[in-house]
């Protein structure tokens, strides 16, 4: 498909800066496959649309502090450089993935500096600024100093209008994360709060939980002009037996399968042929229109960008015509898009 079959025009003041408070306050555009009458709630209406044996699906990831700055020294006839690093995928004990700026400014084999003990070496180079980077300690030790030197990363689209502060450290973090990695929030589920998630739990709906470690790559724009020639950065994830097991049993039961945000649905996605699987490995899992589902019936997403491989997911879910008539009323109604905005929930015709 053309990418610009997912393009659609959004005014600037629609990006939401912070969350609603509380977060389980902000609104909610219910969205039918196929329909373009749509239903306005808030998040915590959520498990009015749930019934007991269904199951909620959450991404357990933890944001860390995966901005870094630092100092490539003099060398030449050039002067020091101030370098930007965003990790994105850890690849060993001492090795991350990470896209830095200025890239023109490092070249293999050149140290970055962030404090008196704490560098790292480009090993490897590739093509639009991403590198790998092997760091001067490892294991726990390279967590704890990236723990005291990284912030956390906020979207560009937020950071581009105002910097991160101490608010961020909550704000972009579920009130559930557990397992230190992911370098953006899966946002879908910034909207829980404890009695949200209480109140799915008086409703008799099931929760589990899976882990997908989101990367940077995420923000990527979509820079081929068909859907077909764009390559996705892997992503790192993990979905336990017993999580296999609630699912499985579940769907057969007759019950439906709801994902907290579209990480939880690639995770699901990548797990299953056709039953859900336990599973651990990168996935590149791209889903564009015309993908058949396996495992998901009902999607709780955030708005997402134009022509992002996000708004792309969801198109495949329920419609690019739906998606785009869905996107066009919460424009005219004012819902507030992306990280900290409003939320949708997408539900599949029964198969």
């Amino acid at each position: 498909m053309r990418v610009s079959d997912f393009a659609f025009n959004l005014p600037q003041d629609l990006i939401a800066l912070r969350p609603a408070i509380p977060r389980d306050s902000a609104r909610l555009l219910v969205v039918h496959e196929g329909s373009t009458i749509f239903e306005e709630a808030q998040v915590r209406d959520l498990p009015t649309f749930l019934n007991a044996g269904d199951v909620c699906v959450f991404n357990d990831t933890r944001v860390i502090p995966a901005q870094l700055f630092g100092v490539r020294r003099a060398r030449g006839d050039s002067a020091d450089a101030r370098i930007e690093v965003t990790l994105h995928k850890r690849e060993g004990a001492n090795r991350w993935a990470a896209f830095v700026k200025p890239a023109r400014k490092l070249a293999v084999a050149d140290v970055i500096h962030f404090a008196q003990d704490f560098t790292s070496v480009v090993e490897v180079k590739n093509e639009g600024g991403e590198l790998l980077l092997s760091f001067n300690v490892s294991g726990e030790a390279l967590d704890q100093a990236i723990g005291r030197h990284g912030v956390i990363p906020l979207p560009p689209y937020i950071a581009a209008r105002r910097e991160a502060d101490p608010r961020d450290q909550s704000d972009y973090q579920t009130i559930y994360a557990s397992r230190e990695g992911a370098v953006a929030a899966p946002t879908a589920g910034l909207h829980f709060t404890p009695g949200l998630l209480q109140s799915l739990d008086e409703r008799g709906v099931l929760r589990t939980n899976v882990t997908l470690h989101v990367g940077a790559g995420t923000f990527l724009p979509v820079k081929s002009d068909d859907t077909a020639d764009h390559v996705m950065h892997a992503e790192w994830g993990e979905l336990s037996r017993s999580t296999a097991d609630t699912i499985n049993a579940a769907r057969r039961s007759g019950h439906r399968i709801a994902c907290v945000g579209t990480t939880s649905l690639r995770t699901l996605e990548s797990a299953s042929n056709p039953d859900v699987q336990p599973w651990q490995g990168d996935t590149r899992i791209f889903i564009t229109p015309g993908y058949a589902f396996k495992a998901v019936d009902m999607l709780l997403t955030n708005f997402h960008l134009p022509k992002s491989t996000l708004f792309m997911l969801v198109s495949a879910f329920c419609g690019l015509e739906t998606m785009h008539a869905a996107y066009a009323y919460a424009i005219e109604r004012r819902f507030r898009f992306y990280s900290y905005g409003d939320a949708c929930l997408l539900l599949r015709r029964p198969r």
